[in-house]
């Protein structure tokens, strides 16, 4: 679709997932197996037919910059039009501040926004999980001759309050609108995806105007703009909290799952390593799971997601998990309700996410609440170990750091280089005979 830019938000700090976006921006973080969040607003552009898209970073950059490139795998490495990528700076006169938000981001990249040939800016977050055509919701736009179209969605209404929540009249246009308010009047929810005539973000966005749904969309509505709404009904998640991201893996397990990873007619678009066909050996059990390529699987994977080159020994178990890129788990090892980083060992024998769910991780009590317990990159979980729920091993972490310590109670910590409070305790731990709980 000419005469489109697509702008990908990619700069969020994603504080709520903890672990995985500790060490790199919540976009590139992997989802289901083989791809990154960021894949999908990517493979929406191009299935989409647009061609040109501008992408904001910020936080930890590198892993996204490294995973995206020049474009190729989503036919955006081209001499005209194609992905740039936008690095974050601080402007002159702002020495201490970055992006304030998100309205913030686009703002401070408004110079080459406006030197762009484009007449319609596709704004998008990049830290989002569905499949949309943009085409309808643009043609939308351009028929209502609207400073602004915001994509809609119905939700819970217990959920609305974590979102802009509006109203509309029966021609569509915005009549009503709250930012995350305490006591919902709508169950109506902006998804953060919006089209904007170029001559609109030139005229509302200001430095006092720092995000879209808190400020500048207000701001439109009590200016006399045309701010209309466009009703999205296929899938979308918000994967940007633990639970919220473990739970979008286990719905994927389902045996008709509402986001259709397999439709050749709208192909989810990635970064793929060369690696050999995923090998299930003779001692293997798997049910209903998930197993990418380059997997060697001897043990046992029941509801679970395994990204490429995860090894699971004999004797091992892997039960309601995200396990990511070429992680190891040992022979005799259970990992129950767990998210697994790149690069982690899980040594013989050890235990991962057992018992009961007691209580949350004392150092994130909002963010690990739900039972599941996250292990950082690349740390050694050394062998006969027995982790409780709600657990936090935070990255590079090695066995040296459990100080000897064989088992980590339900809601501990464990930091690189030792805990600075009693989070670790010595002997077994009693197992819960509770449902869904591991019972190694």
């Amino acid at each position: 679709m000419k005469r489109v830019l697509a702008v990908i938000l990619a700069g969020g700090e994603g504080e709520r997932l903890s672990l995985l976006s500790a060490v790199r921006a919540k976009p590139a973080v992997p989802f289901a197996g083989k791809y990154r969040v960021i894949d999908f607003a990517l493979s929406n552009c191009v299935n989409s037919d647009i061609d040109d898209v501008m992408v904001l970073t910020q936080y930890d950059p590198r892993s996204l910059n490294d995973h995206i490139g020049a474009g190729r795998p989503w036919d955006l490495d081209r001499s005209t039009g194609g992905i740039r990528m936008m690095q974050p700076y601080i402007a002159r006169g702002r020495p201490t501040e970055w992006y304030r938000g998100t309205a913030d981001a686009v703002l401070q990249n408004l110079g080459s926004l406006v030197q762009h040939p484009a007449d319609t800016i596709l704004v998008l977050a990049g830290d989002h999980i569905y499949k949309m055509d943009y085409q309808p919701f643009i043609q939308a736009h351009r028929r209502r001759r609207a400073d602004v179209t915001v994509a809609v969605k119905r939700v819970a209404l217990r959920e609305a309050h974590r979102f802009g929540v509006l109203a509309v009249s029966e021609s569509g246009e915005v009549s009503d609108w709250q930012e995350k308010p305490r006591q919902p009047r709508s169950d109506l929810a902006s998804l953060g995806i919006y089209v904007f005539t170029k001559r609109t973000l030139t005229t509302w966005l200001t430095e006092g105007r720092t995000d879209f749904g808190k400020h500048v969309i207000p701001a439109m509505l009590a200016g006399g703009a045309r701010v209309f709404g466009y009703h999205f009904d296929g899938y979308w998640q918000d994967v940007g909290t633990i639970e919220s991201y473990w739970q979008a893996h286990m719905e994927l397990l389902d045996d008709h799952p509402s986001l259709d990873l397999y439709d050749n007619e709208w192909l989810i678009h990635t970064r793929s390593e060369e690696r050999a066909p995923a090998r299930i050996g003779p001692t293997a059990n798997v049910h209903r799971s998930l197993i990418s390529h380059g997997c060697q699987i001897a043990g046992t994977v029941e509801r679970s997601v395994l990204s490429p080159g995860v090894r699971v020994d004999p004797g091992a178990i892997v039960r309601d998990s995200v396990v990511m890129f070429d992680s190891v788990i040992r022979a005799g090892a259970v990992v129950d309700h767990a998210i697994i980083d790149k690069g982690v060992s899980i040594g013989p024998n050890a235990v991962v996410g057992m018992g009961a769910n007691e209580g949350p991780n004392e150092d994130e009590p909002e963010r690990l609440t739900s039972g599941i317990t996250v292990i950082g990159k690349r740390a050694v979980v050394p062998a006969g170990v027995r982790i409780g729920r709600n657990v936090r091993i935070d990255e590079e972490v090695r066995p040296a750091d459990f100080r000897g310590a064989r088992s980590v109670r339900t809601g501990g910590t464990v930091r690189r280089g030792g805990a600075p409070r009693p989070t670790l305790v010595v002997g077994p731990i009693a197992v819960a005979s509770a449902a869904g709980g591991s019972k190694a």
